[in-house]
């Protein structure tokens, strides 16, 4: 090193610690300019443009939600359900949201009241489907359609009379009259349940020992099955017993008379 050489490094500071931390902070805000710089004149990011994550991805076709209901447990590619046009009309339903099942008590066209589990065929190309507290879904052709409980007539009052009802429409079986006789002595209408499938699913009426007067005075004809008392389908003697006591023994019975849906009203003693 020459003279003049040592002589300008000699006029330089000598580093300290201040001066080294100045030095640092200068870098710093050097370095912090450029990033500022860098993003306003190049907002993408060098990977790409940026995208929050999301956990939920929400497809850009809102119709794609629109086969989704939360609330109907069903398979929406089905598509929602409509009610029935079949003349099915829906008396009772058992739930069982345990296993998913149930049964259900549906009236058929000719007027027979029959109980249907879950995946049980009501009519031909008919099966019951799925089962609520209020409705029943089946699957006719593939499609799946509802029947809900008749939740139209009003509430009746315990000891209140009930309300006049209107006569059957022209074609169908007419309701025949009381005709009630003087009960003799012994039993004069013999009951025996009638079961299938190791159930209940009537009550098979015949002759007592008047040699038959009661049994004809009542309408009954040999064969006939009671299968419901006052709207309801008959599982027991004891529940057949229990709603003839709510009409005072004055009830209306549907009887499956060779196949054939006969109502009528009748005096009965179980």
């Amino acid at each position: 090193m020459t003279s003049r050489t040592g002589r300008t490094v000699g006029r330089l500071p000598r580093p300290t610690v201040y001066s080294a931390a100045e030095l640092l902070l200068l870098t710093l805000v050097a370095v912090q300019a450029a990033r500022l710089f860098w993003v306003l004149a190049a907002p993408v990011g060098p990977v790409g443009d940026w995208r929050p994550v999301s956990a939920l991805a929400v497809p850009a076709d809102a119709a794609a939600l629109a086969a989704f209901d939360p609330f109907f447990r069903l398979n929406a590619a089905a598509g929602p359900a409509v009610v029935t046009s079949l003349n099915l009309k829906l008396f009772g339903t058992r739930e069982d949201r345990a296993s998913g099942r149930g049964s259900a008590i549906i009236a058929l066209p000719d007027g027979r009241q029959m109980s249907f589990a879950v995946g049980e065929e009501v009519m031909p190309g008919v099966t019951l489907a799925q089962v609520a507290f209020d409705s029943v879904t089946i699957s006719r052709g593939g499609v799946l359609e509802q029947i809900f409980l008749d939740q139209s007539p009003p509430a009746q009052t315990v000891g209140e009379a009930p309300p006049p009802t209107a006569p059957p429409p022209p074609g169908q079986p007419q309701p025949q009259p009381l005709a009630a006789a003087p009960a003799p002595a012994g039993q004069p209408i013999n009951f025996a349940p009638r079961v299938a499938g190791g159930r209940v699913n009537g009550i098979i009426v015949s002759p007592g020992g008047d040699g038959g007067q009661a049994f004809r005075a009542a309408g009954f004809a040999p064969g006939d099955v009671i299968v419901s008392v006052n709207g309801q389908r008959v599982s027991s003697i004891e529940q057949a017993r229990a709603l003839i006591g709510q009409g005072s023994g004055e009830v209306n019975v549907m009887v499956d008379r060779g196949g054939r849906a006969v109502p009528m009203r009748v005096r009965l003693s179980l």
